[in-house]
């Protein structure tokens, strides 16, 4: 446990709600999200933050959507042994000490290790006896969850039922506009740009060479979900947005690839979209279809992709409540005196996850393009940057 730290060398956490009647042999695990640090700089900043230490985490956080304990907000998870695992590590729950500086910098990338410590304590909570086990995450989480899938498989009963669920964590390996236009290469590529333009950045590991960078691009290309997800043999549900305000924010439009302030409204708000840049987001959500085609064969997976501007949807009320976002693709049959007709049912994160975890029925749920579903909930940080700007 001495070597399993935070960013800043804090102990690491985790929440942990008890479950009762028949869900009290089940268990739901759900990674945090908060994004990654890249550089000295932001992951210094990060030690500041509940993002990269445990002193400054709540010690009671608000259980809501996937986590709710109510019925009526989340159906068939409510009474489960829930786990919300605090996100520390700056880098999805993947680094390990080799990754650590040398140069004396006191910066910690302990993801691994704080892995398989948070999954040794929870099995010898009960874990080890689970019936039923779901590991879910969101943005940074998500990923996460793809990546220790199978290994969290591996540590439980072989008769035990388990899966997987990414919220939001379906990160595309595509193309970045610069201003108007499209950069030649692609994200990991345009990257080079800026160790060219400042070639005495040290990059995460502190190299500063071109040929390290290389190496490095290389071997991150195993990251990108859309090659984990091809090796991952445990039963796996995809939610994402295809509009994802976290991707199109920070992948498809970042800081400084903008300088004209082409997008400058509608990276933060799709309401103020002109139709050209709707038509490169429209791109953006077939580069996602795209990207889940093979996916969506597999006869075990689940997938809901609704045609919301948002980023992640199952730990808040968007899982299952009024006003969540739905999909109609869900038909039933509906006998009503003498005449047999169909109605269109439109369903929620939570039934379509819900119908696919209990093999009640395939749920493999595609929405049409924006702005077709009225359901959705879009975010809108235009008014953040204004209150900042004041």
């Amino acid at each position: 446990m001495a070597n399993t730290i935070c960013l800043d060398g804090s102990l690491p956490g985790y929440h942990f709600q008890k479950g009762f009647g028949s869900g009290s042999s089940n268990w739901l695990l759900h990674i945090e999200g908060g994004g990654w640090c890249n550089s000295i700089e932001s992951c210094n900043s990060r030690k500041g933050t509940s993002l990269g230490s445990s002193n400054y985490m709540e010690h009671q956080v608000q259980f809501a959507g996937i986590l709710s304990q109510d019925p009526s907000q989340n159906p068939d998870f409510y009474n489960w042994n829930k786990v919300k695992l605090r996100y520390c590590d700056g880098a999805s729950f993947a680094g390990h000490p080799e990754s650590e500086f040398k140069n004396g910098t006191k910066l910690f990338f302990r993801g691994q290790l704080i892995w398989e410590a948070m999954m040794n304590e929870l099995l010898s909570l009960g874990l080890s006896k689970a019936k039923e086990a779901f590991l879910t995450g969101c943005s940074a989480g998500g990923l996460a969850t793809f990546i220790h899938c199978d290994d969290f498989r591996d540590q439980l009963p072989k008769d035990a039922t388990v899966k997987c669920l990414a919220d939001a964590g379906y990160f595309l390996d595509e193309y970045v506009l610069f201003g108007t236009n499209q950069c030649l290469f692609k994200l990991y590529i345009c990257a080079c740009l800026y160790v060219f333009i400042n070639p005495c950045m040290p990059d995460i590991l502190g190299n500063r060479t071109m040929l390290a960078f290389y190496r490095d691009v290389l071997q991150l290309q195993c990251i990108f979900p859309q090659e984990i997800i091809k090796n991952v043999k445990t039963p796996f549900f995809v939610v994402n947005p295809a509009y994802d305000s976290w991707q199109i924010e920070n992948i498809l439009v970042p800081i400084g690839s903008d300088p004209q302030g082409y997008w400058s409204s509608c990276r933060l708000s799709i309401k103020k979209c002109d139709a050209t840049q709707i038509k490169r987001l429209q791109g953006y959500r077939d580069a996602m279809l795209k990207a889940l085609s093979v996916f969506q064969r597999n006869e075990e997976g689940g997938m809901y992709i609704n045609s919301c501007f948002s980023h992640c949807q199952t730990s808040y009320s968007a899982w299952h409540s009024p006003n969540s976002p739905r999909i109609n693709n869900k038909y039933q049959m509906v006998v009503f005196s003498y005449f047999l007709f169909t109605r269109i049912s439109k369903q929620t994160i939570a039934e379509s996850v819900g119908d696919w975890y209990f093999n009640r029925k395939e749920s493999k749920l595609i929405d049409c393009p924006y702005p077709c579903n009225p359901t959705c909930n879009n975010d809108d940080y235009t008014s953040s940057v204004l209150s900042a700007a004041v």
